[in-house]
């Protein structure tokens, strides 16, 4: 495979601790035809919470996944267990009303406590620990109007001065008693346990290629085929659309530095909302105390340089902290509804025996846990109240027209502004290694990609999800839509959907023309 690595010259592993802390087990592939009470795609918070869970209801259940348990989404979280997700509650009370911002905070509150219930029950080793969680910010009056939103809903939040120790801030809400834990380590034992169980299947390394909803939903992979009563889509994006997802909806990318300091870590976690977040919290592993510090989100595919946005958080952590080596750096992807509200609930119109798990804004954790709680709630045939809240087919017009408006016209305009740039075809001479650009061949736009060793590769540039182009993404070197967020490898094969089909192949094998 060609090494299409870039020059970041950001030291540390390209990875976050929790993969790399963890070891790759042999894969059991899907290769066959089987038959479950509910299919699950996805085996990360989302996806794993909802088998187990089922099978707490004696419920048969196959969960598929298409790389390995955890190392999604969930694999690259900053793995906070907090109700505290950013100014959320102050949103909801005047969005929703006093009731839903309370549902929500109970359900978050939950989802630490069962995270925390099953790792004693298991005997799980995950560093799970439970420290303060703090909002910070220079508006005091915002962040006073979240404080008694976040009481008015039942959560013991308190307005703070003085926090946090790194930063001036004016004042912040302190949540105590929320958590921090190991994501990978407790998924694998919550895979083990399914493993163990002869009415739960678990396969790694299956591409799910296709859901057909009906009575006996399908779910086709390209070595075998698992019928079930019902299906959940647990992954970032669902694989069946339905109900306008990509409308309602859009895809950002964040950034996380793993970092050893001289010096003495902070204690809690801390998070700065707005247009430049930052996320900071400390992890204890083998090796001492390690520091998280996340920020610098975009649209996928929008941000312009990504390797400019780890070098930014680099400046912000070294004059914040006294920062001894730089162990980890790597990214993420979340979805963000219009409405700020994760979907849970059946798909949509044409598919009721098809679940979803989506829109979790950054917050899968408790999130995460919570959606497997409604879902297995939902496929045995109850109805909680919570359930109105996070339904994906509510109707919100107050909290969400204007945004839904505003994303689908960014969307829009993205496609035809990439379009038209396409017209006009850069010089691939200048195409340095680790670096990609659209160019036109006899019209057709070609995403061409120079790897380690000066050779050039080129797929079709037009996304095989909705016909965006992709651009390039320079420090993970992948193709990102700008449009609804899928990714491909260099070679065109999907990372991220919503997008299932890969990149079509460049229409001429040769590239001597161009270059």
């Amino acid at each position: 495979m060609a090494d299409f690595s870039s020059d970041t010259d950001l030291p540390g592993e390209p990875t976050s601790p929790w993969l790399a802390s963890t070891p790759a087990a042999d894969v059991s592939r899907l290769e066959s035809t089987e038959s479950v009470d509910v299919a699950i795609v996805g085996a990360g918070i989302a996806g794993l919470s909802t088998a187990i869970e089922l099978r707490e209801r004696d419920v048969s259940v196959a969960v598929l996944e298409r790389d390995r348990v955890a190392t999604g989404v969930t694999g690259k979280t900053t793995a906070k267990l907090t109700s505290q997700h950013g100014r959320i509650y102050d949103h909801l009370r005047r969005e929703f009303g006093r009731r839903e911002a309370s549902q929500y905070a109970t359900l978050q509150e939950d989802a630490i406590d069962a995270v925390e219930d099953r790792i004693d029950e298991l005997g799980i080793d995950c560093g799970f620990e439970r420290v303060p969680s703090y909002l910070y910010g220079n508006d005091p009056e915002a962040i006073q109007r979240e404080t008694d939103a976040a009481r008015a809903a039942g959560l013991e939040a308190s307005y703070v001065t003085s926090v946090p120790p790194f930063e001036r801030a004016q004042a912040a809400v302190r949540f105590d008693d929320q958590a921090w834990f190991h994501p990978r380590a407790y998924l694998l034992a919550i895979a083990a346990q399914l493993r163990a169980d002869e009415g739960a299947s678990l396969y790694e390394g299956t591409r799910v290629t296709d859901v057909e909803p009906g009575r006996r939903p399908r779910v086709r992979t390209r070595s075998g085929t698992v019928r079930a009563d019902q299906v959940v889509l647990a992954t970032g994006f669902p694989i069946l659309d339905r109900a306008g997802y990509f409308a309602r909806m859009h895809p950002k990318r964040s950034y996380v530095l793993g970092l050893r300091l001289d010096g003495r870590h902070p204690e809690g976690m801390y998070y700065r909302s707005g247009d430049s977040y930052r996320s900071v919290r400390t992890h204890r592993d083998d090796e001492g105390d390690l520091l998280l510090v996340g920020g610098e989100n975009h649209k996928t595919g929008q941000g312009g340089s990504t390797i400019e946005r780890y070098r930014r958080l680099l400046r912000w952590a070294r004059e914040r902290f006294p920062i001894e080596s730089v162990d980890y750096h790597w990214s993420t992807q979340d979805y963000v509804p219009v409405d700020r509200v994760p979907f849970v609930g059946r798909l949509g119109a044409g598919a009721e025996c098809v679940f979803v798990a989506t829109g979790f804004r950054g917050w899968g954790m408790t999130n995460g846990v919570a959606a497997g709680g409604l879902l297995a709630e939902l496929l045995t045939g109850t109805e909680p109240p919570e359930a109105d809240l996070f339904d994906p087919l509510r109707f919100t017009p107050k909290p969400s027209l204007g945004k839904t408006l505003s994303e689908n016209a960014d969307a829009a305009s993205q496609f035809a502004t990439d379009w038209a740039r396409a017209l006009f075809s850069p010089d691939l001479a200048t195409l340095e290694r680790g670096e990609g650009t659209v160019v036109r061949q006899g019209g057709r736009p070609v995403a061409c990609a120079r790897d380690a060793d000066g050779e050039v590769h080129a797929v079709s540039a037009v996304c095989s999800h909705m016909a965006c182009l992709v651009e390039w993404n320079d420090a993970e070197c992948s193709w990102d839509c700008p449009c609804h967020g899928s990714r491909f490898a260099p070679d065109g094969e999907v990372l991220e959907g919503p997008a299932n089909d890969d990149l079509a192949e460049s229409p001429s094998s040769s590239l001597e023309e161009w270059e």
